[in-house]
C-alpha cells in the first residue's frame, strides 16, 4: 500500500478537487475530515464513496480528540479547512479565528506529536492590498486587510512557527483566486453565473475596478499536489499563474460565456476593506515544474457548462447552509 493522506476539508471546493485528484494515483488512500458547514457538501465527495481507499470522517478541525488519531493515521496531512467568505468574516469574525487560528494550532500539534508533515493551504489575501502593478513574493510581509485575511494569516505564522520551533516539516501555499464546478454559489463567479442563467441582476461591488487573477481549480490542485511531492519543509510556494482582469470585465465575460444581457450587471456597495488587487509572483512554484495548464476562456466555459446543468446542486447546498 502506498501513502494515506488526510484532508481537512476536504468536502469543499479546493479540498473535493484535491481528493479527486490524490484518488488518481492508484497507490494513494486519502481520508477526509469536514464539520460540513455551509461550504461543504458529502455530494463533491459522492464519485468516491464506494472507493475502498477512501474514508469520511465527520468531525471539527478544532477538536484534537477527532483530529489527533487521524493524523496519527496518516503519512501526511493537507490542511484545507477554513471558513473563507470574507463578508461572513466581516459579520462575524470569531467562528474564523476559532476554526481558522484555533484549528490550525489543533492540526498543527497533532501533526508535531506524531512527526507527520503537512501542507497548509493559506491564501494571497495575507499580503493585504497590492500595488496597481507588480507582484507579492514569499518573502513579502502579511498585511491583511479583512479578519478572514487575519485569521489565514494568523494559521499562516503558526504553521512557520511550528518550522522554526519545533522543525516540524509543514509547507505552505499561498493561492490566487480560483473556480470551477462545484464552488460554493457565494462565490463571486458562481454568484455570477447563477444570476446570469436566472436572469437575475449580476452584483458587483463597487464600480467594478477591483482586480483578480482567476486560476481554474484543476490547476490549483495540481500545484498543491507539486508542493505537497516536491516542496521543501519549511518553504512558501505563492500559486499564481492565473488570469488576471476586473470584477466588471469577469461579469462581462460571464455574459457573454452564458447569453445574457450585460444590462444585468448591477452595482453594489463596496464592501469594507475591499482589496484593490493581489497579484502573485510564483517563481519558486515553477522551479518545482508545474505550469498553469487549462486557459481561462477553457476553464471558464467548462464552468459555465457545469452550472447550468447543476442548478439543483446550488439549490441544494444554499438550503444546506441555511439549515
Amino acid at each position: 500500500m502506498g501513502r494515506s493522506i488526510l484532508v481537512t476539508g476536504g468536502a469543499g471546493f479546493i479540498g473535493s478537487h484535491l481528493v479527486d485528484l490524490l484518488l488518481e494515483r492508484p497507490d494513494t488512500a486519502v481520508t477526509v475530515l469536514d464539520k460540513l458547514t455551509y461550504a461543504g457538501s458529502r455530494r463533491n465527495l459522492a464519485p468516491h464513496e464506494r472507493n475502498p481507499r477512501f474514508r469520511f470522517v465527520l468531525g471539527d478541525v478544532a477538536d484534537p480528540g477527532v483530529v489527533e488519531p487521524l493524523v496519527r493515521a496518516a503519512d501526511r496531512g493537507v490542511h484545507a479547512a477554513a471558513e473563507s467568505f470574507v463578508d461572513r468574516s466581516i459579520e462575524d469574525s470569531k467562528v474564523f479565528v476559532e476554526s481558522n487560528v484555533l484549528g490550525t494550532q489543533v492540526v498543527l500539534e497533532a501533526c508535531r506529536e506524531s512527526d507527520t508533515p503537512l501542507l497548509f493551504v493559506s491564501t494571497d489575501e495575507v499580503y493585504g492590498a497590492g500595488q496597481p502593478e507588480g507582484v507579492f513574493e514569499e518573502d513579502d510581509p502579511l498585511l491583511p486587510r479583512n479578519p478572514y485575511a487575519a485569521s489565514k494569516a494568523g494559521a499562516d505564522l503558526l504553521c512557520r512557527s511550528y518550522w522554526i520551533t519545533y522543525r516540524l516539516a509543514v509547507t505552505i501555499v499561498r493561492g490566487t483566486n480560483t473556480f470551477g464546478p462545484r464552488q460554493h454559489p457565494e462565490k463571486a463567479i458562481p454568484t455570477f453565473i447563477v444570476s446570469a442563467l436566472r436572469g437575475r441582476p449580476i452584483p458587483v461591488y463597487g464600480d467594478g475596478s477591483h482586480r483578480r487573477e482567476w486560476l481554474y481549480v484543476r490547476d490549483f490542485v495540481r500545484a498543491v499536489a507539486t508542493v505537497m511531492d516536491e516542496g521543501e519543509p519549511g518553504g512558501v510556494y505563492n500559486i499564481g499563474g492565473g488570469f488576471e482582469l476586473s470584477n466588471l470585465e469577469l461579469a462581462r465575460r460571464i455574459c457573454e460565456a452564458v447569453g445574457a444581457p450585460e444590462s444585468l450587471i448591477t452595482f453594489v456597495p463596496d464592501r469594507p476593506g475591499h482589496d484593490v488587487r493581489y497579484g502573485l509572483g510564483w517563481e519558486r512554484l515553477s522551479a518545482l515544474g508545474w505550469r498553469p495548464a487549462v486557459p481561462f476562456s477553457d476553464g471558464l466555459a467548462t464552468t459555465v457548462a457545469w452550472y447550468r446543468d447543476n442548478l439543483s446542486w446550488v439549490e441544494e447546498v444554499v438550503s444546506e447552509g441555511r439549515s
